[in-house]
């Protein structure tokens, strides 16, 4: 997949466990757990907007864009 989940990268910078951002976001682990391991097929914006308020950071230092064939450059 060329979207990559940099959640764990976030949340080792902050110094945060998945356990404490699933507490305070009110999302499940198991769910954190799909979207950290890239496995998810689709996220809300509420849910990517609660847990960038909560790791006070970017859309982007959590998702990025990475081209499959190496096209575009």
């Amino acid at each position: 997949m060329a979207i990559i989940v940099n959640l764990d990268v976030v949340l080792a910078q902050r110094k945060m466990s998945l356990t404490e951002l699933s507490n305070s976001v009110g999302i499940t682990m198991a769910n954190l757990s799909i979207l950290k391991k890239g496995k998810a097929k689709a996220i809300r914006f509420s849910t990517l907007e609660s847990i960038c308020e909560k790791l006070n950071c970017q859309p982007g230092e959590i998702l990025e864009y990475k081209p499959e064939n190496g096209g575009g450059e």
